[in-house]
């Protein structure tokens, strides 16, 4: 006799029967994503297709959470993990627990996915690099307490610049706790000034050893530092997103310490260069100086100062005679022409008319009579003649 089940008991059997074959319990599935959805309870969705098929995956939080790179559509991966059933939906999918690009590893592409993510921000940017101080006073260096590279540093900073003082900042340089203490320290220096040049870095390593530098956490303090950094990590192949972001990169530490510096002895020897060129220009100069001297002794005005007075109380003597010659022929050339304009205005002078027995008829106010019909009888007028004035009355 067949048996009936119910829906849910057929999804529950055949999720049953899933789990119990070993080859499904913990196997390598090779696609391509498509449909990639990040939850925001933290579970990833997604489904995986070849050219074929595509099954169905998921990915909870707690997995996903130790990615270290971001999954997109269409990048071809490595999921490992499971094949269940979920009984509500009836349909069978991947539980992942892990998940790798397939071809490349996953350190590599999350080191270009956070290179080309703080590219497009702009933390690249050489507007944003900062210059390191010349003669820099005090270092802070943000590396591990032990191992050659602290030393190398230490050692080269001193025998090149001691007059520099340097501060170690002791941190993890590799673990999950790594990138922590170091965004921690950077970010400490900067609230506390305690350096006005900051080194941070490691020796070498594999790119998981030096993947500290790689993270974004220590990224962003880097390029938030008011205090320039100087990125040294690993060797001269070796390149992390804190290169990047850093105000000057170094090969290795010791190529960090020298790059912090300038060379106590360089400096001397220019010093000395300076010093023997200024000697040598004030010698010209004072050679000059002496023979401008020299000629200014033979000077006529300082051998005898009163020669010099002489001369020019000469000078200001023809000055003198020459300003009055010009004065004296100004004030003839004035007078001869006042004389002409006084004989022009003699000539018209009504005087003149008056003086050959014209008189002028003058009202009481003043006014000149200049007709018969200006006055009536009985009016009283003035007669003004060349010498005098007659009063009249008209009848």
């Amino acid at each position: 006799m067949n048996s009936v089940y119910t829906v849910s008991q057929l999804n529950q059997y055949i999720k049953t029967l899933l789990e119990r074959d070993r080859e499904l319990t913990a196997l390598y599935v090779q696609g391509e994503i498509s449909n990639y959805k990040a939850h925001s309870s933290g579970h990833h969705y997604f489904s995986l297709k070849d050219r074929e098929s595509t099954i169905r995956c998921v990915m909870f939080r707690r997995e996903a959470a130790s990615l270290r790179f971001r999954p997109e559509n269409g990048m071809k991966v490595m999921a490992f993990g499971r094949v269940s059933a979920f009984p509500r939906d009836g349909q069978y999918q991947l539980y992942c627990t892990a998940l790798t690009p397939d071809g490349v590893g996953d350190l590599h592409v999350a080191f270009e996915q956070l290179k080309e993510k703080l590219y497009r921000e702009g933390l690249f940017d050489p507007a944003h690099k900062k210059p390191l101080p010349p003669y820099p006073r005090r270092i802070a260096l943000i590396t591990s307490p032990v191992g050659a590279a602290v030393r190398d540093m230490i050692r080269i900073l001193g025998a090149r610049w001691p007059m520099a003082e340097i501060f170690v900042m002791p941190v993890r340089v590799q673990g999950a706790e790594a990138a922590g203490e170091i965004s921690a320290a950077l970010q400490w220096a900067n609230r506390h000034q305690v350096a006005d040049l900051i080194i941070t870095g490691r020796g070498g390593g594999s790119m998981e050893d030096l993947w500290a530098f790689n993270e974004e956490v220590v990224a962003r303090a880097i390029y938030h530092s008011r205090i320039p950094v100087i990125s040294a990590v690993g060797h001269e192949p070796d390149v992390t997103i804190a290169d990047f972001v850093a105000d000057q990169r170094a090969a290795t530490p010791s190529n960090a310490a020298e790059l912090a510096v300038p060379d106590q002895n360089e400096e001397g020897a220019r010093l000395a260069q300076l010093r023997a060129r200024m000697v040598q220009t004030m010698g010209r100069r004072l050679e000059r100086a002496g023979k401008e001297l020299e000629r200014a002794s033979r000077c006529r005005a300082l051998q005898d100062p009163m020669n010099y007075v002489d001369d020019k109380r000469m000078v200001l003597d023809y000055q003198r005679d020459k300003l009055a010659a010009g004065l004296t022929a100004a004030m003839g050339r004035e007078r001869e022409g006042f004389a002409r304009l006084a004989a022009k205005l003699d000539a018209l002078s009504p005087l003149k008319v008056l003086g050959r027995g014209y008189a002028i008829p003058q009202k009481e106010d003043g006014g000149v009579v200049r007709s018969v019909t200006d006055v009536a009888s009985g009016d009283s007028l003035r007669l003004r003649m060349a010498d005098g004035e007659i009063p009249c009355k008209v009848i």
